[in-house]
């Protein structure tokens, strides 16, 4: 039985994700995800109108929602503390695994001049928002104030990033273990400290 046509636009955005992932945004080619993904070639304009920048642009959306979805597993953890520990180790565990080669490709859209196709980077930052929004529901949620919580919700998201690059570069999981730990050492204080609560049990 042949493949649905459907198949072959979404292996095309799987495909366009791991290249995003692997070797950021301007080496992922139309070329280059038709080679990934083995979709036919006369399948790109037709699944695809806007061409490479609308299929990079759904790459980011999916990769968007599987990292989302991920971080609200973590979320229903009783404890913030555990659930953004986990976070990390997600991102540390997919370093390892796929041998420092796999990155986020939401960084990977950001961090490029997309001057012929300036809604990527627009993406991009909505995904981030959405990351943030989410840390900053949990803590808020265990009592933190709402600007405390956007304030640490940035700065895990920001903290995440900056290490996987930096683990990346290293071919070292050290950069991801120190930020975790100093994150973990700083919502502790923070959750601590919290405006309506006095030490935590075991504090």
């Amino acid at each position: 039985m042949s493949p649905r046509r459907s198949d072959s636009r979404e292996r095309m955005i799987l495909s366009a994700a791991a290249l995003l992932r692997e070797y950021g945004a301007s080496a992922t080619s139309v070329d280059r995800v038709l080679a990934h993904s083995g979709a036919p070639r006369g399948s790109v304009y037709h699944h695809f109108p806007g061409g490479r920048a609308q299929l990079i642009d759904e790459a980011v959306a999916l990769a968007g929602d599987f990292i989302a979805g991920l971080i609200d597993a973590a979320m229903q953890a009783d404890d913030p503390v555990e659930a953004v520990d986990a976070f990390f180790v997600l991102w540390r565990d997919r370093l390892v695994e796929s041998g420092f080669r796999a990155g986020c490709p939401i960084v990977a859209v950001a961090v490029e001049t997309n001057d012929d196709a300036p809604q990527l980077a627009r993406s991009a930052a909505a995904v981030f928002a959405r990351w943030q929004e989410a840390l900053a529901g949990l803590f808020l949620r265990h009592g933190l104030t709402e600007e405390r919580s956007r304030r640490l919700g940035a700065f895990v998201i920001a903290a995440v990033e900056g290490a996987v690059i930096m683990c990346r570069a290293e071919q070292s999981t050290a950069p991801i273990e120190a930020a975790a730990a100093e994150i973990h050492d700083l919502l502790l204080h923070a959750l601590r400290n919290r405006p309506e609560a006095g030490p935590r049990p075991g504090a």
